[in-house]
């Protein structure tokens, strides 16, 4: 697979598990109303999807260090249609339950694969760009999939939205699995099976909870707390960890890490706030709610492309950095904004910080990382994005009791205090840390084009 078609294979992925998150929003309340559901049985569509994901990217990715990137992402994106195919045609909510909790097995193939395969195709000085084209690309389906979801649930219904991105994952699945199978059988360490189910438990537990409210929430992060003790005291004797110390070990990738936490979670909970403000506080429709949103999506797609420029002349220390305060600054300016140029003002912020932070910190995780651990690597990443807007959403649903407008000052200052993190990241002209022979040297997974 040569780098062009391994960036678009990447780009297909990204966006196909992007457009499926927000279309879904969309298509909820319909899917209710035909299937009989209960309001709890729908947020289990969304539930069940999020815990299955976030528990299983981390070995996900180090399946495809083992057994090729390519491979993985082949039968995440086939699985992923399938699935997609089967919910469209469920006859009840227990069957599109069901569906979902594959669709995020499916889904945490893939998605390390997407960077991983990234990784073994560029070298690291190369990697900045395709990581914007895939950052901007997944902008423009948050941008599109509520558009594309409204038209399609108001037309054909909802079940047609599933039927959205069959057809690509199937086409994309079979062109990797063509490729993936040239690769080794298996390369590289044993797999860590019981780090696994302890970290898949760590995060089911902690995601769960943090959805949940009540004693379900105090009795999942007790679970959560306990899995996490006893996975860390199994990597600490593992012959073969399930985290490499050289990739969580790393300065560089825990503070990348933790930003892409914090950021998202500061994002997404500003985002949920200012739902409120703007159609309750404000009174306006949803409609007119979403068009005062787009300069985000703008401002997302467009600061990405300009991110490896800055990377290139000032590093990632200070480009993080700058964003991760501007998103900040976004925050601040929407805890008071009422009219629709300060509104624009804000939510420009926010994109155009959320979208440089993305390319720059993933650049850092992903470079950092040795080629023979690109896919935990990229399953880090996707964790901390998956887990940072879950708990950006659970802190601004406790915060609203307070009032709308000091919520969004208190993300704001989750923002702020990530920001020293960014002094860990590399400066200007500072190499990876762990570059060697090996980087831009493509193992069985690729070859060089």
């Amino acid at each position: 697979m040569n780098r062009r078609l391994t960036l678009a294979s990447s780009v297909a992925g990204a966006v196909l598990v992007a457009l499926d998150g927000t279309v879904l929003t969309v298509a909820q309340p319909s899917l209710q109303r035909s299937l009989g559901a209960s309001f709890a049985e729908v947020q289990w569509t969304s539930t069940a999807y999020l815990v299955a994901v976030a528990s299983l990217l981390v070995f996900a990715g180090r399946l495809g260090d083992r057994y090729g990137q390519r491979r993985m992402f082949a039968l995440g994106m086939l699985g992923f249609g399938a699935a997609s195919g089967g919910i469209a045609l469920a006859p009840d909510i227990g069957w599109v339950i069901g569906l979902r909790v594959g669709q995020g097995v499916c889904g945490a193939l893939l998605q390390p694969a997407t960077l991983g395969m990234l990784r073994l195709a560029y070298p690291p000085d190369r990697l900045a760009m395709p990581l914007a084209v895939r950052t901007s690309a997944i902008g423009l389906a948050a941008a599109a999939g509520p558009l594309l979801g409204g038209a399609l649930v108001s037309g054909p219904g909802w079940r047609a939205v599933f039927l959205l991105g069959v057809i690509p994952a199937l086409a994309f699945g079979t062109a990797a699995l063509a490729g993936g199978a040239r690769t080794k059988t298996a390369t590289g360490p044993a797999l860590d099976l019981p780090g696994a189910l302890l970290l898949a438990l760590t995060l089911a537990c902690l995601v769960h909870s943090l959805v949940a409210s009540g004693a379900v929430r105090a009795a999942g992060l007790a679970a959560a707390a306990l899995a996490g003790v006893a996975f860390v005291r199994r990597e600490r004797r593992a012959a073969d960890p399930l985290l490499p110390p050289g990739v969580i070990g790393s300065a560089p990738v825990a503070a990348a890490l933790g930003l892409l936490v914090a950021v998202s979670a500061a994002l997404f909970g500003t985002l949920f706030v200012e739902t409120y403000v703007l159609q309750r506080d404000l009174g306006l429709d949803p409609f007119q709610s979403a068009l005062r949103s787009v300069p985000l999506a703008v401002l997302m797609v467009a600061s990405a492309p300009w991110c490896p420029v800055l990377l290139r002349r000032v590093g990632a220390r200070w480009t993080v950095g700058a964003a991760t305060a501007s998103l900040a600054l976004g925050g601040a300016v929407l805890s008071r904004a009422t009219g629709t140029v300060a509104l624009g003002c804000g939510f420009a912020l926010l994109g155009a910080a959320f979208g440089t932070v993305m390319v720059a910190a993933t650049h850092v995780v992903v470079r950092q990382a040795a080629v023979s651990v690109a896919g935990v690597a990229g399953g880090l990443q996707q964790t901390a994005l998956n887990v940072g807007p879950v708990l950006g959403v659970a802190a601004a649903t406790a915060l609203l009791g307070a009032g709308a407008r000091s919520a969004l000052l208190v993300l704001a200052a989750v923002a702020v205090m990530a920001v020293p993190l960014a002094a860990l990241l590399p400066g200007r002209g500072v190499a990876s840390l762990t570059r060697s022979a090996g980087d831009g040297v493509l193992d069985g997974d690729h070859a060089p084009r």
